[in-house]
């Protein structure tokens, strides 16, 4: 979305926002621009092109090694329970730089003659302090509600924190809003009614669950608001999953290709080669940037080609790499890198790696072009948002609320599934036989008679969404903090020696414990295990966090903490329960 910014706006945010401390309490310099400026379409276009660099970046795309779905080679505070009390004011995520920006905004904007763009603008600018409050709302729970640009002598500098169902209703009208007035336009680098529309679906359902699970109450009206937003969204026809290529090519394609359309994706961020790169790419290839490893209890979440549950099988603990990627849901080899996989664009198979994933299961989600695996070279698109998880929001809400029929799982669950040709979830099969492997996986999960379909929404959602960003979030609204401290551990070996990954009779993988002489002429890759170790020493499984204590606190980790500080600056912000 870089090519919305203008040299003008530069100008413009410098003159208006200042510098990027936190400015709640900062005199404004502003009124001579205000006084000047708000005037045209023109001029609130402008000012609201600077709320697009607000938006996440390659965080998308790497927050989930802060969860249970990628394991990097250095474990974050956060993914081993190791998160501190900050000190520094503003930092830790309690910062409100950005919402002084969009309130100035708010403040303004009416001036403007012009009412369409007034009703559109003002709704974009809604949708960014929606955007804004709900990533504060899942970091903190309650937080301060400003609504207003702050002056130094302003009380409410000083006022407590608003409580966090406050804190929803103050989103949810900004999103409604939103909603009402931007237009129902398809536009892939801009906010837009479906935009917002989507965005509600992930707050409400977001909020319905953690309501449910932490026992909060009122979790049902949330759970209603989230199928309800994601059911307009689905039956708006404004899009649908995009299949080209088919089965077995399409889930990849969308995510690898150099520029998305409008077919799924509903929002993306606008990266090319002459001014947007990142390093994306780079983190899935080098060996000592990045090297994220996929767990093998997600690759254990895939589903056999028929439908059957992986895990049901006897062997399926220790299964082989080769033997454990045939005849599966085909995102599985779309997403971690398969027996026969190739770099993207091309087809000649690409030599097994172990050194570039601590787990040997390599993520090729999002990996493109190979002139896009160098250091600071990719500049495919990110996206933000797409619709296929608003067909998620809908099935789960639907099964929280106790709802769901088939007919819903055919035009939600079921659609990801044809997309990939798989047969489709049946409600009545899935509730007679939970699947006792995500089960254990997820002990808190609803008691009653969905239980069985909602663990199977869960696997979908896992599968689908997986490395987009949402997998930290799903694990805290589901109160399921505890999942971090289960075994992230990778492939299989039996014992030392000489592996075959993609059945054609060569050496790929060869471990060793310090004597790598006995390894096949053309192996591509060496392990010495007492570098890269297995759970038993000489077999069993790729153990990257051997030695690492994992641990969350149910007491305190569900929320994160609020500066030392911030908290010295106004008595009336009490900090977040048992952080000291």
């Amino acid at each position: 979305m870089k090519k919305f910014i203008q040299i003008t706006l530069l100008i413009l945010m410098v003159a208006v926002v200042g510098c990027k401390d936190d400015l709640l309490d900062t005199t404004p310099q502003d009124k001579i621009d205000a006084q000047t400026f708000f005037n045209t379409a023109t001029d609130l276009e402008v000012y609201t092109n600077g709320f697009y660099e607000m938006l996440p970046t390659t965080e998308v795309y790497t927050d989930d090694a802060n969860s249970d779905n990628l394991v990097p080679l250095i474990v974050s505070d956060r993914a081993k329970g190791a998160r501190i009390l900050p000190v520094a004011r503003g930092t830790g995520g309690w910062n409100w730089a950005n919402l002084r920006s969009i309130n100035f905004f708010l403040a303004n904007y009416e001036k403007c003659p012009d009412q369409a763009a007034k009703l559109k603008f003002g709704g974009i600018a809604r949708f960014f302090r929606a955007h804004f409050y709900y990533d504060k709302l899942k970091t903190f729970g309650d937080v301060p509600i400003y609504d207003k640009v702050l002056t130094a002598d302003d009380p409410d500098l000083y006022k407590a924190r608003d409580p966090r169902k406050a804190v929803v209703n103050f989103i949810l009208a900004d999103l409604d809003y939103a909603i009402a007035n931007i237009p129902k336009e398809v536009k892939l680098n801009n906010i837009t009614r479906y935009t917002a529309l989507i965005l509600k679906a992930r707050l409400c359902l977001f909020e319905g669950t953690f309501r449910k699970y932490h026992g909060l109450g009122d979790a049902d009206a949330m759970l209603t608001l989230a199928a309800a937003a994601a059911d307009e969204l689905i039956t708006s026809n404004a899009y649908r999953l995009f299949n080209t290529g088919g089965a077995n090519v399409a889930y990849r394609e969308l995510f690898a290709r150099i520029n998305q359309d409008a077919t799924e994706t509903i929002l993306a961020r606008d990266f090319n080669p002459t001014f947007g790169k990142n390093t994306i790419n780079y983190g899935m290839t080098s060996p000592t940037f990045g090297a994220y490893g996929i767990p093998k209890d997600f690759v254990n979440s895939y589903l056999l080609k028929t439908g059957a549950r992986f895990t049901d099988l006897s062997n399926y603990a220790t299964a082989q790499y080769y033997e454990e990627m045939q005849n599966r849901d085909p995102r599985l080899t779309q997403t971690v890198a398969g027996p026969d996989f190739a770099a993207y664009g091309e087809t000649v198979r690409e030599p097994v790696n172990m050194s570039i994933t601590t787990t040997g299961y390599r993520i090729i989600k999002a990996l493109s072009t190979r002139d896009q695996w160098a250091s600071s070279s990719s500049y495919f698109d990110l996206i933000l948002f797409r619709y296929a998880e608003a067909l998620l929001v809908y099935a789960e809400a639907k099964a929280e609320l106790g709802t769901l029929t088939q007919a819903d799982l055919d035009k939600s669950i079921n659609k990801l599934r044809e997309r990939v040709a798989m047969p489709f979830l049946n409600l009545t099969a899935a509730n007679a036989t939970p699947d006792p492997y995500l089960l254990a996986m997820y002990p808190n999960v609803n008691s009653g008679p969905n239980r069985g379909v909602i663990l199977e929404i869960r696997r979908e959602r896992r599968i689908e969404l997986f490395n987009e960003g949402l997998r930290w979030d799903d694990l805290m609204r589901w109160k399921e903090g505890k999942k971090m401290e289960k075994p992230l551990v990778g492939i299989y070996f039996p014992a030392l020696g000489a592996y075959d990954f993609n059945n054609d009779g060569k050496a790929d993988v060869f471990l060793h414990n310090g004597n790598a002489t006995g390894a096949p002429a053309g192996t591509s890759s060496i392990v010495n295990v007492s570098q890269k170790k297995l759970t038993n020493n000489t077999f069993g499984n790729f153990d990257p966090l051997k030695g690492t204590a994992m641990k969350f606190d149910e007491e305190k980790d569900y929320l994160y903490p609020i500066p030392v500080e911030d908290i010295n600056l106004n008595p009336k912000i009490i900090q977040n329960p048992n952080w000291k």
